[in-house]
This record gives C-alpha cells, structure tokens and sequence, in this order.
C-alpha cells in the first residue's frame, strides 16, 4: 500500500521534472485552454510509459519545488475527460493528499496515469489542438510529434527507477499511526473526529459539524481520510453530508442545499461508496443522484438580472449596500439555478465573474463561487464534456 505523501515527496526529491513525471501550480479545467493543457500532457506521458506509472503532481511552485497546494478536486468523473479527447485513452486517478503545513482546505493533488501500450493520440480538437494530434515526453517537456517512432512501445526506461520510487513510498504502521492521531487530536480535535478500521489494514477518519434539519441529522464542513494512503476522500467547505458504514463499507451520501428567498432545501447529489477487501483491494463507486428542482421562470428572470446588475457594480468599483453584499454571497447558487432550469448564458457568466469574485472583500464570497463550480462539473461530467 502506497502512501501517497511519500510518493509525491519521494517525486519531487528524485529530481526535476522528467519523462515520468511533471508537476503543475494548479489545474484550470474551467476553461477549454486549460482542458487542453491538461489532456496534452495526459498524452505525452502515457506515450513515454508503456510499461510503468506516471504521474503529474498538482500544488507544487516549479523554480523551487515549495509545496503551496490547491483546492480540493473532486475527481469523480475525471476520467470522462480523458476518454472524451483521447482515443486509446489511459487509465488516470486523481487524488488529493493533504499536507501538515498546508491549511485545512489545500492539498496536493496527485494524478497517476497507468500504463498502456496502446498510442494515445486527440479524437477530437480542443483549443489549439487538432484532431489526431499527439505528444511525447521529451525530458521535462510535452512537445507534439508528426509522427510517434517506432521504438515508443518498447520505452521501457523508466520503470526500474519508478518501481524504486514507489518502493520508497509504501505505508508503515508507524505512517498510519501518526496519521489517525494528527487527524483525530490535531487538525479536527473540535469537530467530534471518528475513525473506523476496515478488513484489520485500512483506516477512516471523517470530522465535520453535525445539524439537524427536519429530524436528519447531516455534517457540514466535512473532512474524510483514508489514512493509509493519506489521501482526502472528500472535503466541501459548505455543503453537507450524511455517512453510513458496516464492516465492508463507508459511504458518503453529499447534500446541496438549494434555494430562493432565504427557503432552503436539501437534495441528495451523489453517493460514493467505498467497499473493502480481505486482500488489500478497496473500490470506490459513485452513483449520480441529483434531480435539479424546477422554480417558477418569472423570478428566475428577476434574479439572473439582479445577478448581472450586482456584477455589473462590482465590476465599476460601485459601493455595495448590506444587502447586496449578501446578495453577492448568493449569487454563484443562483445562478447555478437559473442554469440548471434552463438560463444557458448562466454557467458562463458564473466563470466570467471568478477574478471579481475572488477579489471581493469577504472570502466567503470565492468559496462560494468555488463550491458552485465543483458541483457544476460533477453535473457535466455525469452528462456531456464539451
């Protein structure tokens, strides 16, 4: 079992970046430009690796390898990218793996792409990129090629060295321990922390706030971890959460709350359960439950023009009043609203409303934003990618 902060410390300490490896500031999978970034270097190193792992580390300054970390990715339907643009697509995860020094809400992100024998080339043109289009790692760099040589599906390079990297990274008692006691007595010592040993070798900690509504009892500001590999199973700064398990399995049923004029409600978004083996084997899968709630059209109508009119004064440098000051800290859920009951134009000006958002004198204005976006792409990834 891998212990996947070791890994990435073991990656960054190897040496700079390589054919088996990059590393990234951050990820931009809101925009086609940033979609394409990605994709190209998913390419190039599932080219150069037929035979072993690669990996991409996200969270980490290039000149100087100082791990500054990101937001929590909910990966879930990540792979639907990937197999979208990709014809031979590889198998990838992504993970997010926390760090001490990080804070509560940042983590390194850890992509790995398995190995395939198989030619990865683009199906399809996404920003600069055309169709049939391919890449290969050359050192440090993903660079496009006419054609892939002939000796590509015989690189066999890198796998002693990533077999001892690997190696190098694999869980101990000693890990597991001072993991499940950070968690527990350290980072979440006021949020009620649990854990719970699965099959004798796997450990689950979750913290969060409980509240009760309507006679259900739900978490918020939910934190959950598979200490064996120090990976975060999930995190949402906002929305809430019930857990259920038994001797087998753990799973998180999340809630968005939704609502108009100070009325919320709560609708199940989505069910992840994770099962565990005798063996040492645990799966994950995730099951879409969201039914978007439909709300009277005339005063969406209202709304997304209120939306507009407050980005607009924002965007002028013009005084807010209290109100609209609250207003703006529930614009990213209304107009994720009148997007989902049928404002197309909706998700856009969310995007094109970021650097104003994050720019706002009160921070809960940006998490906001940033909750609507995760939950916006797990709805796009269950659907369409394009």
């Amino acid at each position: 079992m891998i212990n996947k902060r070791l890994l990435i410390k073991n990656l960054l300490a190897h040496n700079d970046e390589s054919s088996f490896y990059d590393k990234k500031r951050q990820l931009n999978l809101h925009t086609r430009e940033g979609k394409g970034k990605f994709l190209k270097h998913i390419c190039a190193l599932s080219n150069s690796n037929p035979a072993n792992n690669s990996y991409i580390v996200v969270g980490v300054e290039d000149h100087d390898n100082e791990i500054v970390g990101d937001d929590f990715f909910d990966d879930s339907r990540i792979q639907n990218l990937v197999n979208a643009f990709l014809e031979n697509p590889p198998k990838i995860q992504y993970e997010n793996v926390p760090f001490p020094n990080l804070p509560k809400d940042k983590v390194v992100g850890l992509v790995t792409i398995k190995p395939s024998k198989r030619v990865s080339f683009f199906k399809k043109g996404i920003h600069t990129i055309l169709a049939k289009s391919t890449f290969i790692r050359r050192g440090s760099n993903s660079v496009p090629v006419d054609e892939i040589p002939s000796d590509i599906g015989k690189n066999y390079q890198n796998i002693e060295t990533v077999i001892s990297i690997e190696n190098n990274s694999r869980n101990s008692i000693e890990h597991t321990l001072e993991g499940v006691i950070d968690f527990m007595n350290n980072r979440h010592k006021d949020m009620s922390p649990k854990y719970k040993v699965f099959k004798e070798l796997f450990v689950v900690c979750w913290a969060g706030h409980k509240k009760k509504v309507k006679e259900k009892t739900y978490l918020s500001r939910v934190d959950i971890e598979l200490v064996n590999e120090q990976v975060k199973l999930f995190y949402s700064a906002l929305d809430e959460v019930s857990i259920e398990y038994d001797n087998h399995t753990f799973s998180i049923t999340e809630y968005l709350p939704l609502g108009l004029n100070d009325k919320t409600s709560y609708y199940p978004l989505e069910k992840q359960t994770i099962s565990f083996y005798d063996n040492g084997y645990y799966k994950i899968e995730t099951q879409f439950l969201f039914e978007p709630p439909q709300y009277n059209r005339k005063v969406l109508f209202h709304i997304y023009n209120s939306n507009l009119s407050l980005l607009s004064k924002l965007d002028k440098g013009l005084a807010l009043s209290e109100r609209e000051k609250k207003d703006l800290e529930n614009l990213p859920s209304t107009f994720m609203i009148c997007y989902l009951n049928g404002f197309e134009d909706a998700k856009q000006k969310l995007i094109d409303a970021k650097l104003l958002l994050k720019s706002f004198e009160n921070p809960t204005v940006y998490v906001s934003f940033k909750e609507a976006m995760r939950i916006l792409r797990k709805m796009k990834y269950d659907t369409s990618l394009d």
